[in-house]
C-alpha cells in the first residue's frame, strides 16, 4: 500500500490557501479516484482506493500544519508503511515559482514546518516528496501570512494546472518508480526555467 499524505491546515478559511494546496493535491486525485477523503482515522481524513494498479490510502492531517508527523506517524504504523517505498508527501514550497514543481526524497524540511514534523517524528527524512511551488513571483514581506491568506483568482488558475500535474507526477511514481517520474517532471522544470 501507498500512504499519500497532503499536506495543510483544516478548516474553510484555510481552503483555498497557497499553504494548503497539499489538501488540494490530495483532494484533486480523489476526485479523480471518485472517492471521498472523509474517513476518520490516525489524526487525518482518509480514503483508500487503487491507483495505477496499486492500493492508495490518501490522507489530510487534522493535527494542522504544524504537528502533522503526530498524524503521519499513526498512519505509517497502524498500516505498516514502508516510508522510503511507500509514504509520498504532498506540500507547498515557498522556494519554487507557483506553476513548477519537484519530486525530492532524502532531503531536509527546507524550513516547512509540515515536513520538519514529519522528519521528526518518523526519525528519517527518507520519504518522497512532492514540492509543488507557490511564491507568487514578487517580493513577499510576510511569508506566513500570504501562506495563509486566500489565493488570488489568476494564482487558482495556475494551481488548477498544477493540480493537474500533480496527479500525474503520483501516477508516474507509482506506475514507473520514483526515479522515472523525477526524471521526467524535475528535468521538464529545469528546461522551462533555462528558457525564461
Amino acid at each position: 500500500m501507498k500512504l499519500i499524505v497532503g499536506l495543510g491546515n483544516p478548516g474553510i478559511e484555510y481552503q483555498f490557501s497557497p499553504h494548503n494546496v497539499g489538501f488540494l493535491a490530495v483532494d484533486r486525485i480523489a476526485a479523480g479516484l471518485k472517492v471521498d477523503v472523509r474517513n476518520r482515522q490516525c489524526r487525518a481524513l482518509t480514503a483508500r482506493s487503487e491507483m495505477e494498479g496499486q492500493v492508495v490510502l490518501l490522507a489530510k492531517p487534522e493535527t494542522f500544519m504544524n504537528l502533522s508527523g503526530l498524524s503521519v506517524r499513526e498512519l505509517v504504523e497502524k498500516n505498516e508503511i514502508r516510508t522510503e517505498f511507500d509514504l509520498i508527501v504532498l506540500q507547498d514550497e515557498m522556494d519554487f515559482p507557483l506553476g513548477t514543481l519537484r519530486i525530492h526524497t532524502r532531503r531536509s524540511s527546507a524550513g516547512h514546518n509540515g515536513v520538519e514534523s514529519i522528519i521528526d517524528a518518523l526519525g528519517t527524512q527518507d520519504f518522497l516528496r512532492i514540492r509543488i511551488g507557490v511564491h507568487p513571483g514578487h517580493p513577499v514581506t510576510d511569508g506566513p501570512g500570504y501562506l495563509l491568506a486566500p489565493m488570488r483568482k489568476a494564482d487558482l488558475k495556475v494551481v488548477d494546472g498544477m493540480l493537474d500535474q500533480t496527479v500525474e507526477a503520483v501516477r508516474v511514481i507509482l506506475k514507473d518508480g520514483p526515479a522515472a517520474a523525477m526524471n521526467r517532471f524535475n528535468r521538464k522544470e529545469a528546461e522551462e526555467t533555462e528558457k525564461d
